[in-house]
């Protein structure tokens, strides 16, 4: 039966949508490593959607196949974020995002650290540079709408282990830092669901994607990078490195002429200070941007939280070496991160999803198993079709 088709104006597309979405996002577990299988987990066989009204099943088709590929996109990015780093390196990310181009009929494009040398990407290799396993830079476009050259740019930080590097973090916990790619991953899988559902859109999803780890070559606090547009940086804390990677890949955008630019990161402790895991902040250059993704969040049952984009904070961030440092005063973390992206992001349209917090789950708790929670892939998805014309 779908409840509450017809009651306080909901759609019985939107119905259908939501108990497909709720049937296999709770059903999923993480159990790829489990040598024997937990007795007591029952996969869902047949999920059947009873409606008396025959003018309904049509509507009903719908919102079940889009359930399904909401539900599908979130559990490839939780099949991603939970996979520990030795399994996952960023050749591998990079081979899961070609992987599921490829079946929804996307265009990827791999880059190495050979191209990212030439492209002048110093911020990004300077945070592989301690790693044996060389960054990679994944380029997805979906081109819905040939009628124009427009396209949105959706950026997702791909660190597949967080050390901290030379910054070294404190050992308990650190084996969580496994999922610091998560923001990439759920750009991975928006570009999938994106093929999927087809969209009158044009957007290209670009993940940069490292490994940051303490080493002999690795960057030192203290060191200059050069970014891709000519900028530098000095680098104060190299345990700040999302923020490095996503400035390659602002540039990057911004020489690809996408707007707007939303860009998701795992990216500070202070934002899951400010939050906890309950709700996602994120900071937006205008009222109309921040207004679609609120919407998108509300839709998909992410909680989406502006923050404040104050120019002060940009003050923290000056160097008297180089253009901006990487990190400035510990009060306000998370705005001075998104200050320093804003400072690459230059007079672009922008919004930056700061999903530290709830990106995992502590616990079993409603959709959610303990492990990733998939957060924001639907937000994402809801974002885009929201910005696409209907067909």
């Amino acid at each position: 039966i779908v409840h509450g088709a017809g009651i306080a104006g909901l759609e019985t597309a939107d119905c259908a949508q939501a108990i497909a979405e709720g049937a296999l996002m709770g059903e999923y577990r993480f159990r790829k490593y489990k040598s024997v299988e937990d007795p007591s987990f029952r996969e869902i066989d047949t999920l059947t959607i009873v409606e008396s009204d025959r003018r309904k099943l049509r509507a009903i088709e719908r919102g079940v196949e889009r359930g399904e590929t909401m539900a599908a996109a979130a559990n490839f990015t939780r099949d991603m974020a939970n996979e520990p780093g030795n399994e996952l390196p960023p050749t591998e990310l990079a081979k899961r995002a070609t992987r599921l181009c490829a079946q929804a009929g996307i265009d990827c494009e791999v880059l190495d650290d050979a191209q990212l040398k030439k492209l002048g990407m110093g911020a990004l290799l300077g945070v592989g540079a301690g790693s044996a396993r060389k960054p990679r830079f994944v380029i997805m476009r979906y081109r819905g709408d040939r009628r124009t050259k427009k396209t949105l740019g959706l950026i997702g930080k791909g660190i597949t282990f967080d050390s901290g590097g030379i910054s070294i973090k404190p050992a308990a916990g650190m084996e969580a830092m496994k999922g610091d790619m998560s923001g990439g991953a759920a750009i991975i899988a928006t570009m999938w669901a994106l093929g999927k559902l087809k969209p009158r859109i044009n957007v290209t999803g670009i993940v940069p994607t490292a490994e940051n780890m303490p080493s002999g070559s690795a960057t030192r606090p203290g060191d200059v990078l050069r970014a891709m547009n000519g900028k530098t940086i000095e680098v104060i804390n190299t345990d700040a490195e999302g923020r490095l990677i996503l400035a390659d890949a602002i540039c990057y955008a911004r020489q690809e002429k996408l707007s707007p630019i939303v860009d998701v990161a795992t990216l500070t402790g202070a934002m899951m200070i400010a939050l906890g895991n309950r709700a996602t902040g994120f900071f937006a250059t205008d009222d109309a941007l921040a207004d679609q993704i609120t919407s998108a969040g509300e839709k998909s049952g992410e909680l989406m939280w502006r923050f404040p984009l104050i120019a002060e904070y940009r003050e923290d961030l000056k160097s008297t070496i180089a253009d901006i440092k990487n990190t400035g005063v510990r009060g306000g973390g998370a705005i001075s991160a998104a200050k320093f992206l804003h400072f690459f992001a230059e007079d672009t349209p922008w919004a930056h999803i700061d999903m530290a917090g709830t990106d995992e789950s502590p616990k079993d708790r409603g959709l959610w198993v303990k492990g990733s929670t998939g957060i924001p892939t639907r937000t994402l998805i809801n974002f885009v079709l929201a910005r696409a014309p209907r067909r």
